[in-house]
């Protein structure tokens, strides 16, 4: 298994470093349904809400979703679902089990404002293409004063059960200091597999402290996209662009909240991803936007410990806005992945969004498709 998982990951950083640019035409995408799951809806003594990550398991078909609950409610943890995608949009979405993310000592992990090393805040989960374990992505905690314990972004693998199986290393630049790494609840959401599962593709939610400020009405800002391998070796890390405010925020107590809360890896075309940007800004609410992204041509900003005026960012089209589709209204999106094929040949897509565990939020499930 050791030599055949390193086989397969030279295999795919060779094809992800000759990549070529393409000028190939954009997918489109179209609307095909949602619905959405009753507001604190109880499940196996848990209250189900805060779904900020999706995955499908190809082998199985069922559905796995993060909570991003930092055990406030109920231990952090996760859930499996199945439900029936289709033409006419997203159906018979069902709960078929839960379970907790376990600390290394095989715990459940603290809720704030414990200082003790064990809180977590889960963002997003993958199904391991090679293995079935599933891994999650969580930001740890930047305290806003000196003296609490910094807890460290990371992404994890667990087994099935949400048993500890192990840390991917992250790049130096990943971690938090006094005056770099990301900002706080602004480090990692967005991971994904190739599909062989040989490389893990990250992408920091918003600018990291040394490479400027967070986007603005007037410009946008730079983030940074990583590629790794299964191990931990980081093969290459590019500026992604993140867009400018879709509104200037109206003046109270809370900032604007935008950044990449999802990323997949194109099935096909090494170095392509589909990436969702949400915002949220005071006054105007949120707005949701799925680009499709190319890392082939961008710099390598491997070795830029404050990335160069000059950089050339991965390129980037926009695909959708949801505010063009019938949906009643935008909600906090952070969770992205595949679904089914249709008869039709097209690739389906299926989006949930959080719900902050707000009554007037909502748990919405959201189905489209590329063509």
């Amino acid at each position: 298994m050791r030599i055949r998982s390193c086989v397969a990951a030279a295999g795919a950083v060779a094809a992800l470093v000759t990549a070529a640019p393409t000028a190939s035409a954009a997918p489109t995408v179209r609307f095909l349904g949602q619905t959405t799951l009753p507001h604190a809806w109880q499940f196996e003594g848990t209250t189900v809400g805060g779904l900020s990550g999706v995955d499908r398991d190809p082998a199985t078909g069922e559905y796995v979703l993060i909570s991003d609950d930092r055990s406030y409610t109920n231990p952090a943890r996760f859930y499996t679902a199945d439900l029936r995608l289709d033409g006419s949009g997203v159906h018979d979405v069902r709960i078929t089990g839960t379970h907790a993310l376990r600390h290394p000592d095989g715990g459940t992990y603290s809720p704030p404002p414990a200082d003790d090393g064990r809180t977590v805040d889960p963002e997003e989960i993958r199904v391991d293409p090679v293995t079935g374990d599933y891994w999650w992505s969580q930001e740890g905690e930047r305290p806003k004063t000196e003296g609490p314990v910094v807890v460290q972004p990371s992404i994890q693998r667990a087994a099935r059960d949400g048993a500890y199986v192990a840390t991917l290393p992250l790049p130096r630049n990943y971690a938090y200091t006094a005056d770099r790494g990301p900002r706080r609840n602004l480090a990692l959401e967005a991971i994904a597999f190739s599909p062989d599962g040989a490389l893990v593709t990250s992408v920091v939610e918003g600018p990291l402290l040394q490479d400027g400020d967070e986007p603005t009405a007037e410009r946008g800002a730079l983030t940074r996209l990583t590629v790794q391998t299964r191990d931990g070796a980081v093969v290459r890390q590019h500026a992604y662009p993140l867009e400018p405010l879709f509104a200037e925020p109206e003046p109270g107590p809370w900032g604007p909240d935008t950044g990449v809360p999802a990323i997949l890896a194109d099935p096909k075309v090494p170095g392509r991803y589909y990436a969702l940007e949400r915002s949220w800004v005071p006054g105007a609410d949120y707005k949701v936007r799925l680009f499709q992204v190319d890392i082939a041509g961008a710099t390598d900003v491997r070795g830029q410990d404050v990335l160069a005026d000059d950089v050339r960012p991965v390129r980037k089209k926009q695909l959708a806005d949801l505010h063009d589709f019938p949906l009643p209204v935008i909600d906090n999106v952070e969770g992205l992945t595949w679904g089914p094929r249709l008869p039709s040949g097209e690739r389906t897509l299926l989006l949930v969004s959080d719900d902050n565990f707000a009554a007037e939020e909502f748990t919405r499930f959201i189905a489209l498709a590329l063509r």
